[in-house]
């Protein structure tokens, strides 16, 4: 086993460790799940980490409705290998309830309406604890969370009032109304999560992998064209050879020229790139805080 492998299997232990922490501490836990490489990467640390029992946390999915096709395929393909339990959040039945409007606009998104239905869904499932996949080295909000990440009765954030975490010591105390996110694989990087998933072998989504696909470009950002995105009039559609770096609405997520067809290409290429994968998300550029306010509501 060489150095690297080394890292990724004391990464492995230490995320298997909080998520037995979670299971341990809490009396009802829900793993967020969107379909991305990195919530792939907690159920397959789920698993290790309760085998040969099943995965004791139900995958909690909130569906914008303007997800790729194929990430609801992947979605269905992995709740069935793993007899996992699957909650759906749907953000057109919060629409079609009036308990959020539709964006408008050239720009418009479902991006920051998944905030309500996430609330509710932990709300009516009375979840304390809600597992995510997000990373520090995603984005410098997210560089600001604890393993343990305390949310109010409203579900809101505070990033200057969280606990410390000496020695691996976690606090789960919580009031009535109150949760945690638990963010497992916070010491991950991007480039540790793809050595992982080649050296485990774990199936992915074609998104990531190089394909042709039509798309426009807005903003210097490459979007796949569908029917969700509102086209300017000097908006051309045309094909190009992308993948994915992160998944989800496509109506704010970028796509990557790339001609990286294996999981080995992807490793080499994201070892020598300057871009960082969150660089093509465009909910992150409306403002210099996008996801940090948004977390303060009650974001992923």
């Amino acid at each position: 086993m060489n150095y690297s492998l080394n890292h990724i299997k004391e990464l492995e232990s230490e995320s298997i460790f909080i998520l037995r922490e979670v299971a341990a501490q809490f009396e009802n836990p829900v793993l967020m799940f969107s379909g991305g490489k990195d919530s792939i990467l907690m159920v397959y640390l789920a698993y290790k980490a309760f085998y040969p029992a099943k995965i004791p946390f139900p995958l909690l999915h909130i569906d914008t409705g303007h997800n790729f096709p194929e990430t609801i395929e992947y979605r269905d393909q992995l709740v069935e290998k793993f007899n996992a339990k699957l909650i759906v959040g749907s953000v057109q039945d919060a629409i079609d309830k009036k308990l959020v409007s539709e964006e408008k606009g050239f720009n418009a998104s479902r991006n920051a309406l998944q905030t309500v239905v996430l609330l509710d869904e932990l709300e009516k499932g009375k979840y304390d604890a809600a597992l995510g996949g997000a990373r520090r080295d995603e984005e410098k909000a997210r560089a600001k969370e604890r393993f343990f990440s305390h949310r109010d009765e409203f579900g809101q954030w505070d990033p200057k009032n969280q606990r410390p975490e000496l020695w691996n010591l976690f606090n789960g105390n919580h009031q009535l109304g109150e949760h945690f996110r638990i963010f497992p694989i916070s010491n991950w990087t991007e480039l540790d999560v793809w050595q992982y998933l080649a050296s485990e072998n774990v199936p992915l989504p074609s998104l990531y992998f190089s394909h042709q696909r039509d798309v426009l470009e807005r903003d210097g950002t490459l979007l796949a064209d569908c029917d969700y995105i509102e086209k300017r009039p000097n908006e051309k559609v045309y094909k190009e050879t992308v993948r994915c770096r992160t998944i989800g609405d496509m109506t704010c997520t970028g796509v990557w020229k790339s001609d990286a067809k294996t999981i080995e290409d992807i490793i080499a290429e994201v070892s020598t790139t300057r871009l960082t994968e969150r660089g093509g998300r465009t909910d992150d550029k409306r403002s210099e805080t996008s996801m940090e306010d948004r977390k303060k509501q009650g974001y992923f």
